[in-house]
Order: C-alpha cells, then structure tokens, then sequence
C-alpha cells in the first residue's frame, strides 16, 4: 500500500473558497485502477495560512505513479487552483510507503 500526501498552506480567508474547488471538481479517482480512498483535511491555523492536506490511498506506489502520468490526472487538475491564489506557496508532496497497518477488529 502506498499514501501520497501533499501539503497546502492556505493564506487566511481563502479556505472556503480552496475547500469549494476540491469539493466541486471531478477527481475521475474512483475509476482509476488502484485507487483506495481520498480525504482532503484541514489542520492548524496559524496567522497568515490554514494548513490542508490530502491524503489518498494506493494499492501501490506504482498504481499512484501511472495515475499521476494519465490523461484523467490531468484533467482533474486542470482547474485544481480556480482563478484566485490562495496558496502561501507551492504544495509539499509527501509518498509513504506503509510498513505496518492495523485495523479495527469489527465484533
């Protein structure tokens, strides 16, 4: 399994308009092989930026790296920074490769 992660540093009163953009826009994620789950989470505040991240799940880090080389990945970026600049600079991309997973055991 494999977690890629990037990282954005939202200036302050612009995270409604960056949540607006990745809640609204098609990812085309749930068609591409491989793909597990996605979350887009929002972290601390400081006094000039929000932090978010996104967080998505792979079979393999393989899976995720023809993902990011398709045509669909292309398309769902396409528009991924709207018209305004909301970011305080440039996302941090962060791949994990997991070594250990434990679930919840259901009863």
């Amino acid at each position: 399994m494999f977690i890629a992660m990037n990282r954005f540093r939202v200036k302050r009163g612009c995270e409604d308009d960056f949540e607006t953009i990745w809640k609204s826009r098609d990812t085309h994620l749930h068609t591409v092989p491989g793909f597990i789950e996605f979350h887009l989470l929002r972290g601390p505040e400081t006094d000039d930026h929000t932090l978010f991240a996104t967080h998505a799940i792979w079979e393999t880090e393989q899976a995720f790296t023809d993902w990011t080389q398709s045509a669909a990945f292309r398309k769902a970026h396409a528009q991924a920074g709207g018209t305004r600049d909301f970011h305080a600079g440039p996302p941090q991309f962060e791949g994990f490769t997991v070594v250990q997973e434990i679930k919840k055991v259901l009863a």
